[in-house]
Protein backbone atom coordinates (compact mmCIF):
# COMPACT_ATOMS: atom_id res chain seq x y z
CA UNK A 1 0.00 0.00 0.00
CA UNK A 2 0.89 3.64 -0.27
CA UNK A 3 1.80 5.67 2.16
CA UNK A 4 -0.39 8.59 3.08
CA UNK A 5 1.37 12.11 3.19
CA UNK A 6 2.33 12.26 7.18
CA UNK A 7 1.75 16.18 6.75
CA UNK A 8 -1.86 15.57 6.46
CA UNK A 9 -2.25 13.71 9.62
CA UNK A 10 -0.67 17.09 11.05
CA UNK A 11 -3.89 19.16 9.58
CA UNK A 12 -6.76 20.26 12.61
CA UNK A 13 -9.56 17.24 12.13
CA UNK A 14 -11.61 19.99 9.23
CA UNK A 15 -10.72 22.47 7.35
CA UNK A 16 -12.91 25.86 8.76
CA UNK A 17 -15.85 26.31 6.09
CA UNK A 18 -16.61 22.46 5.55
CA UNK A 19 -16.91 22.31 9.49
CA UNK A 20 -19.48 25.11 9.52
CA UNK A 21 -21.63 23.83 6.42
CA UNK A 22 -21.36 20.57 8.39
CA UNK A 23 -22.98 22.04 11.51
CA UNK A 24 -25.35 24.56 9.57
CA UNK A 25 -26.70 20.84 7.50
CA UNK A 26 -27.16 19.35 11.13
CA UNK A 27 -28.94 22.62 12.46
CA UNK A 28 -31.55 22.31 9.33
CA UNK A 29 -32.17 18.52 9.33
CA UNK A 30 -33.46 19.06 12.93
CA UNK A 31 -34.95 22.92 12.06
CA UNK A 32 -36.77 21.72 8.49
CA UNK A 33 -39.27 24.62 8.67
CA UNK A 34 -36.55 27.22 9.60
CA UNK A 35 -34.84 29.39 6.89
CA UNK A 36 -31.14 29.64 7.94
CA UNK A 37 -29.39 32.75 7.06
CA UNK A 38 -25.62 33.07 6.20
CA UNK A 39 -23.70 36.23 7.72
CA UNK A 40 -20.63 33.40 7.56
CA UNK A 41 -18.18 32.52 4.71
CA UNK A 42 -17.55 35.26 1.98
CA UNK A 43 -19.29 34.32 -1.03
CA UNK A 44 -20.86 36.44 -3.30
CA UNK A 45 -24.73 36.28 -3.95
CA UNK A 46 -25.43 39.17 -5.98
CA UNK A 47 -25.17 38.33 -9.88
CA UNK A 48 -22.41 39.90 -12.26
CA UNK A 49 -23.38 42.81 -13.65
CA UNK A 50 -24.36 43.19 -17.33
CA UNK A 51 -21.47 44.51 -18.64
CA UNK A 52 -18.86 42.40 -17.14
CA UNK A 53 -21.41 39.12 -17.77
CA UNK A 54 -21.41 40.79 -21.65
CA UNK A 55 -18.08 40.13 -21.61
CA UNK A 56 -18.10 36.73 -20.99
CA UNK A 57 -20.81 35.50 -23.21
CA UNK A 58 -19.28 37.06 -26.53
CA UNK A 59 -16.42 35.19 -25.61
CA UNK A 60 -18.38 31.80 -24.61
CA UNK A 61 -20.36 32.36 -27.80
CA UNK A 62 -17.08 32.80 -30.18
CA UNK A 63 -15.72 30.00 -29.26
CA UNK A 64 -18.55 28.22 -30.65
CA UNK A 65 -17.01 29.93 -34.29
CA UNK A 66 -14.46 29.20 -36.68
CA UNK A 67 -12.86 33.32 -36.41
CA UNK A 68 -13.39 33.49 -32.44
CA UNK A 69 -11.79 29.70 -31.44
CA UNK A 70 -9.14 30.11 -29.21
CA UNK A 71 -7.51 26.98 -27.67
CA UNK A 72 -4.39 27.06 -25.13
CA UNK A 73 -3.37 30.45 -24.13
CA UNK A 74 -0.04 31.36 -22.60
CA UNK A 75 0.07 30.31 -19.11
CA UNK A 76 0.96 33.92 -17.42
CA UNK A 77 -2.23 35.37 -19.06
CA UNK A 78 -3.69 37.53 -21.68
CA UNK A 79 -1.14 39.76 -23.03
CA UNK A 80 -4.11 42.84 -23.09
CA UNK A 81 -5.39 42.02 -19.58
CA UNK A 82 -1.56 41.90 -18.08
CA UNK A 83 -1.51 45.68 -19.41
CA UNK A 84 -4.85 46.62 -17.92
CA UNK A 85 -3.98 45.53 -14.35
CA UNK A 86 -0.50 46.78 -14.85
CA UNK A 87 -2.17 50.42 -15.85
CA UNK A 88 -5.93 50.41 -13.92
CA UNK A 89 -4.19 48.97 -10.68
CA UNK A 90 -1.22 49.41 -10.66
CA UNK A 91 -0.97 52.97 -12.67
CA UNK A 92 1.95 51.43 -14.70
CA UNK A 93 3.74 51.11 -11.26
CA UNK A 94 4.20 47.55 -12.12
CA UNK A 95 4.70 46.01 -15.76
CA UNK A 96 2.91 43.43 -17.47
CA UNK A 97 5.14 41.16 -17.13
CA UNK A 98 5.51 41.26 -13.63
CA UNK A 99 1.51 40.50 -13.60
CA UNK A 100 0.13 36.51 -14.16
CA UNK A 101 -3.34 36.02 -14.34
CA UNK A 102 -4.18 32.51 -12.65
CA UNK A 103 -7.83 31.28 -11.41
CA UNK A 104 -7.42 32.85 -7.93
CA UNK A 105 -5.81 34.10 -4.62
CA UNK A 106 -6.66 30.98 -3.17
CA UNK A 107 -4.64 28.72 -5.66
CA UNK A 108 -1.92 31.16 -5.98
CA UNK A 109 -1.14 31.25 -2.42
CA UNK A 110 -0.57 27.03 -2.65
CA UNK A 111 1.36 27.91 -5.90
CA UNK A 112 3.85 29.80 -4.10
CA UNK A 113 3.89 27.39 -1.50
CA UNK A 114 5.22 25.18 -4.13
CA UNK A 115 7.72 27.69 -5.28
CA UNK A 116 9.34 27.84 -1.72
CA UNK A 117 9.41 24.70 -1.08
CA UNK A 118 9.31 22.78 2.18
CA UNK A 119 12.62 24.02 3.52
CA UNK A 120 11.62 27.70 4.95
CA UNK A 121 10.14 29.26 7.84
CA UNK A 122 6.83 31.67 7.99
CA UNK A 123 5.32 34.08 9.67
CA UNK A 124 1.60 34.45 9.41
CA UNK A 125 -1.10 36.79 10.95
CA UNK A 126 -2.85 35.88 13.82
CA UNK A 127 -5.82 35.39 12.91
CA UNK A 128 -5.83 35.39 9.42
CA UNK A 129 -6.96 33.47 5.97
CA UNK A 130 -6.52 29.64 7.13
CA UNK A 131 -5.08 28.65 3.94
CA UNK A 132 -1.60 30.51 4.73
CA UNK A 133 -1.51 27.97 7.65
CA UNK A 134 -3.09 24.50 6.20
CA UNK A 135 -1.75 24.86 2.77
CA UNK A 136 2.01 25.54 4.57
CA UNK A 137 1.33 22.76 7.11
CA UNK A 138 0.17 19.89 3.60
CA UNK A 139 3.70 21.34 1.69
CA UNK A 140 5.43 20.23 4.26
CA UNK A 141 6.92 24.05 5.39
CA UNK A 142 5.82 24.25 8.81
CA UNK A 143 8.07 21.37 10.22
CA UNK A 144 6.90 19.03 12.78
CA UNK A 145 4.19 19.89 15.35
CA UNK A 146 5.86 20.61 19.25
CA UNK A 147 2.89 19.36 21.56
CA UNK A 148 4.86 20.78 24.29
CA UNK A 149 4.81 24.16 22.92
CA UNK A 150 1.34 23.70 21.09
CA UNK A 151 2.75 24.84 18.02
CA UNK A 152 4.47 23.94 14.65
CA UNK A 153 8.44 24.31 14.91
CA UNK A 154 8.82 26.39 11.67
CA UNK A 155 5.80 28.79 11.76
CA UNK A 156 5.58 31.90 13.97
CA UNK A 157 1.92 33.11 14.40
CA UNK A 158 2.15 36.98 14.38
CA UNK A 159 -0.33 38.12 17.16
CA UNK A 160 -2.68 40.81 15.71
CA UNK A 161 -5.69 42.36 17.89
CA UNK A 162 -7.15 45.39 19.25
CA UNK A 163 -4.55 46.10 21.52
CA UNK A 164 -1.61 46.10 18.73
CA UNK A 165 -4.30 47.96 16.19
CA UNK A 166 -4.34 44.09 14.45
CA UNK A 167 -0.43 44.92 13.44
CA UNK A 168 2.41 43.04 14.30
CA UNK A 169 4.76 43.54 16.84
CA UNK A 170 8.17 43.43 15.30
CA UNK A 171 10.41 44.29 17.60
CA UNK A 172 9.81 41.28 18.89
CA UNK A 173 9.21 38.98 15.66
CA UNK A 174 11.83 36.94 14.67
CA UNK A 175 13.72 36.54 11.38
CA UNK A 176 11.61 34.02 8.58
CA UNK A 177 11.83 33.61 5.22
CA UNK A 178 8.39 34.43 4.06
CA UNK A 179 5.82 36.67 5.76
CA UNK A 180 1.97 36.26 5.11
CA UNK A 181 0.25 39.99 5.72
CA UNK A 182 -3.47 40.15 4.44
CA UNK A 183 -4.73 43.96 4.15
CA UNK A 184 -7.48 44.76 4.41
CA UNK A 185 -7.26 41.35 6.51
CA UNK A 186 -9.66 38.82 6.43
CA UNK A 187 -10.78 38.26 8.93
CA UNK A 188 -10.41 41.56 11.22
CA UNK A 189 -11.47 43.80 8.85
CA UNK A 190 -8.42 45.71 9.75
CA UNK A 191 -6.36 47.57 6.80
CA UNK A 192 -2.38 48.49 7.00
CA UNK A 193 -1.40 52.20 7.23
CA UNK A 194 1.44 53.37 4.87
CA UNK A 195 3.39 53.49 7.88
CA UNK A 196 2.88 50.34 9.35
CA UNK A 197 3.66 48.98 5.60
CA UNK A 198 6.52 50.65 5.28
CA UNK A 199 8.03 49.38 8.32
CA UNK A 200 7.61 45.62 7.61
CA UNK A 201 9.00 45.74 4.24
CA UNK A 202 12.03 47.80 5.56
CA UNK A 203 11.86 44.80 8.53
CA UNK A 204 11.82 42.03 5.41
CA UNK A 205 14.80 43.70 3.30
CA UNK A 206 16.37 43.91 6.73
CA UNK A 207 15.72 40.18 7.15
CA UNK A 208 16.09 39.49 3.73
CA UNK A 209 12.16 37.66 3.90
CA UNK A 210 9.96 38.06 0.93
CA UNK A 211 6.17 39.50 1.84
CA UNK A 212 3.70 37.15 0.57
CA UNK A 213 0.45 40.58 0.81
CA UNK A 214 -2.55 39.27 0.22
CA UNK A 215 -4.87 42.50 -1.85
CA UNK A 216 -8.21 40.64 -2.07
CA UNK A 217 -10.36 43.00 -0.59
CA UNK A 218 -8.52 46.20 -1.38
CA UNK A 219 -11.52 46.85 -3.92
CA UNK A 220 -13.43 47.68 -0.84
CA UNK A 221 -10.86 50.04 0.66
CA UNK A 222 -12.58 53.60 0.58
CA UNK A 223 -10.21 55.65 2.92
CA UNK A 224 -8.03 57.09 0.69
CA UNK A 225 -5.55 57.40 3.13
CA UNK A 226 -4.52 53.64 3.13
CA UNK A 227 -3.05 51.69 0.62
CA UNK A 228 -4.29 49.48 -1.85
CA UNK A 229 -1.44 48.05 -2.90
CA UNK A 230 2.23 47.25 -1.22
CA UNK A 231 3.86 48.58 -4.10
CA UNK A 232 3.10 51.81 -3.06
CA UNK A 233 5.81 51.57 -0.45
CA UNK A 234 8.81 52.68 -1.18
CA UNK A 235 11.52 49.45 -1.91
CA UNK A 236 8.45 47.07 -2.24
CA UNK A 237 9.18 45.75 -5.21
CA UNK A 238 12.80 43.92 -3.75
CA UNK A 239 10.57 42.34 -0.55
CA UNK A 240 7.17 41.37 -1.80
CA UNK A 241 4.85 39.49 -3.92
CA UNK A 242 1.05 40.55 -3.95
CA UNK A 243 -1.86 38.28 -4.60
CA UNK A 244 -5.38 39.92 -5.87
CA UNK A 245 -8.71 38.74 -7.87
CA UNK A 246 -11.82 39.28 -9.92
CA UNK A 247 -13.92 37.32 -6.92
CA UNK A 248 -15.20 39.50 -5.03
CA UNK A 249 -15.78 42.91 -6.59
CA UNK A 250 -16.76 41.65 -9.72
CA UNK A 251 -18.57 38.25 -8.38
CA UNK A 252 -15.90 35.92 -9.87
CA UNK A 253 -16.14 33.20 -6.77
CA UNK A 254 -17.38 31.07 -9.08
CA UNK A 255 -15.89 32.15 -12.32
CA UNK A 256 -12.36 32.19 -11.03
CA UNK A 257 -9.61 34.58 -12.03
CA UNK A 258 -7.23 36.49 -9.77
CA UNK A 259 -3.43 37.39 -10.62
CA UNK A 260 -0.09 37.42 -8.77
CA UNK A 261 2.56 40.47 -9.07
CA UNK A 262 5.94 39.03 -9.23
CA UNK A 263 8.56 42.09 -9.23
CA UNK A 264 11.87 41.41 -11.61
CA UNK A 265 13.76 42.77 -8.85
CA UNK A 266 12.66 40.60 -6.13
CA UNK A 267 15.46 37.95 -5.85
CA UNK A 268 16.25 34.41 -4.12
CA UNK A 269 19.66 35.01 -1.48
CA UNK A 270 21.79 33.69 -4.37
CA UNK A 271 20.47 36.45 -6.31
CA UNK A 272 18.56 34.31 -8.68
CA UNK A 273 15.48 36.32 -10.02
CA UNK A 274 12.05 34.84 -8.22
CA UNK A 275 9.93 36.48 -11.44
CA UNK A 276 11.84 33.73 -13.49
CA UNK A 277 11.44 30.37 -11.45
CA UNK A 278 7.34 31.39 -10.94
CA UNK A 279 7.05 31.89 -14.42
CA UNK A 280 8.50 28.10 -14.23
CA UNK A 281 5.61 27.39 -11.92
CA UNK A 282 2.77 28.88 -14.32
CA UNK A 283 3.77 27.13 -17.59
CA UNK A 284 5.00 23.97 -15.34
CA UNK A 285 1.81 23.20 -13.48
CA UNK A 286 -0.62 25.84 -14.81
CA UNK A 287 -2.39 26.15 -18.25
CA UNK A 288 -3.57 29.21 -17.73
CA UNK A 289 -6.58 30.73 -16.47
CA UNK A 290 -9.91 30.15 -18.69
CA UNK A 291 -9.96 32.22 -21.45
CA UNK A 292 -13.61 33.13 -20.65
CA UNK A 293 -12.90 34.28 -17.63
CA UNK A 294 -10.48 36.64 -19.04
CA UNK A 295 -12.39 38.33 -21.28
CA UNK A 296 -14.37 39.30 -17.98
CA UNK A 297 -11.83 40.61 -16.54
CA UNK A 298 -11.24 42.68 -19.42
CA UNK A 299 -14.52 43.97 -19.32
CA UNK A 300 -14.71 44.04 -15.12
CA UNK A 301 -11.62 46.86 -15.76
CA UNK A 302 -13.52 48.95 -18.59
CA UNK A 303 -14.93 51.87 -17.11
CA UNK A 304 -18.39 50.62 -17.31
CA UNK A 305 -17.17 47.71 -15.67
CA UNK A 306 -15.34 49.33 -12.37
CA UNK A 307 -18.72 51.33 -12.37
CA UNK A 308 -20.39 48.41 -11.77
CA UNK A 309 -17.92 46.70 -9.59
CA UNK A 310 -18.14 50.18 -7.37
CA UNK A 311 -21.97 49.39 -7.28
CA UNK A 312 -21.42 45.96 -5.52
CA UNK A 313 -18.95 46.83 -3.24
CA UNK A 314 -21.38 49.51 -2.02
CA UNK A 315 -24.45 46.92 -2.04
CA UNK A 316 -21.86 44.53 0.81
CA UNK A 317 -20.85 47.63 2.53
CA UNK A 318 -24.30 48.78 2.90
CA UNK A 319 -24.86 45.41 4.81
CA UNK A 320 -21.91 45.32 6.97
CA UNK A 321 -22.81 48.86 7.97
CA UNK A 322 -26.46 47.18 8.97
CA UNK A 323 -24.56 44.33 11.16
CA UNK A 324 -21.85 46.62 12.36
CA UNK A 325 -24.31 48.85 13.52
CA UNK A 326 -27.20 46.59 15.28
CA UNK A 327 -23.77 44.82 16.98
CA UNK A 328 -22.84 47.74 18.39
CA UNK A 329 -26.53 48.61 19.34
CA UNK A 330 -26.29 45.50 21.41
CA UNK A 331 -23.13 46.19 23.27
CA UNK A 332 -21.01 43.95 21.58
CA UNK A 333 -17.34 45.63 20.29
CA UNK A 334 -17.14 45.37 16.68
CA UNK A 335 -14.19 46.12 13.95
CA UNK A 336 -13.82 46.36 10.94
CA UNK A 337 -16.89 47.04 8.66
CA UNK A 338 -15.59 50.53 6.99
CA UNK A 339 -13.05 49.54 4.31
CA UNK A 340 -13.71 45.78 4.34
CA UNK A 341 -17.51 44.20 4.37
CA UNK A 342 -16.07 41.93 7.28
CA UNK A 343 -17.17 43.03 10.80
CA UNK A 344 -15.02 41.09 13.99
CA UNK A 345 -16.89 40.94 16.96
CA UNK A 346 -15.80 39.95 20.35
CA UNK A 347 -17.71 38.10 22.51
CA UNK A 348 -15.13 38.34 25.94
CA UNK A 349 -15.07 35.15 28.45
CA UNK A 350 -17.20 33.12 25.60
CA UNK A 351 -15.50 30.05 23.20
CA UNK A 352 -15.54 31.45 19.50
CA UNK A 353 -17.40 28.02 18.18
CA UNK A 354 -20.24 28.43 21.29
CA UNK A 355 -21.10 31.78 20.08
CA UNK A 356 -21.71 30.31 16.41
CA UNK A 357 -23.46 27.52 18.10
CA UNK A 358 -25.97 30.09 19.98
CA UNK A 359 -26.23 32.32 16.94
CA UNK A 360 -27.34 29.23 14.51
CA UNK A 361 -29.29 27.26 16.74
CA UNK A 362 -31.42 30.56 18.38
CA UNK A 363 -31.54 32.84 15.38
CA UNK A 364 -30.70 30.41 12.61
CA UNK A 365 -27.91 32.39 10.92
CA UNK A 366 -24.73 30.99 10.08
CA UNK A 367 -21.40 33.26 11.01
CA UNK A 368 -17.55 32.37 11.47
CA UNK A 369 -16.02 30.89 14.90
CA UNK A 370 -13.13 33.34 15.23
CA UNK A 371 -10.98 30.50 16.61
CA UNK A 372 -10.90 29.14 12.96
CA UNK A 373 -8.46 32.10 12.07
CA UNK A 374 -5.67 31.09 14.39
CA UNK A 375 -5.35 30.94 18.32
CA UNK A 376 -5.95 34.81 18.82
CA UNK A 377 -9.35 34.74 17.12
CA UNK A 378 -10.72 32.64 20.29
CA UNK A 379 -13.57 35.09 21.47
CA UNK A 380 -14.46 36.43 18.48
CA UNK A 381 -16.65 35.92 15.64
CA UNK A 382 -16.72 37.00 12.25
CA UNK A 383 -19.98 38.49 10.57
CA UNK A 384 -19.84 38.93 6.38
CA UNK A 385 -21.66 41.58 4.56
CA UNK A 386 -21.71 39.32 1.14
CA UNK A 387 -24.82 38.40 1.59
CA UNK A 388 -28.80 39.88 0.07
CA UNK A 389 -29.52 42.73 1.46
CA UNK A 390 -33.27 41.42 2.42
CA UNK A 391 -31.77 38.46 4.21
CA UNK A 392 -28.94 40.17 6.32
CA UNK A 393 -32.01 42.17 7.36
CA UNK A 394 -33.83 40.23 8.78
CA UNK A 395 -30.66 37.85 10.40
CA UNK A 396 -29.59 41.03 12.10
CA UNK A 397 -33.17 41.60 13.46
CA UNK A 398 -33.43 37.59 14.63
CA UNK A 399 -29.62 38.26 16.37
CA UNK A 400 -30.54 41.30 18.07
CA UNK A 401 -33.11 39.22 20.10
CA UNK A 402 -30.00 37.29 21.32
CA UNK A 403 -28.92 37.44 24.86
CA UNK A 404 -24.90 37.62 25.60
Amino acid sequence: MVKRNPNFAKLQDGYLFPEIGRRRTKAQEKNPDKKIISLGVGDTTLPINPYITQGLVDKAKGLGTHPMYSGYGAEQGMIDLREKISNKIYNGKISPDEVFVTDGSKCDIARLQVLFGPNVSIAVQDPSYPVYVDGSVIAGTTGDYDKSKEQFNNLVYMVCTPENNFFPDLENLPKTDLIYICSPNNPTGACATKKQLKEIVNFAKKNKSIIIFDAAYNFFIKDESLPKTIYDIEGAKEAAIEVNSFSKPAGFTGVRLGWTVVPKKLKFDDGFSVNKDWNRVMTTLFNGASNISQFGGLAALDDEGQKEMQDTINYYMENARVIKETLDSMGIKTFGGDNTPYIWAHFPRQKSWDVFEKILNEAFVVTTPGSGFGPAGEGFVRFSGFGKKDETIEAVKRIKKLKF
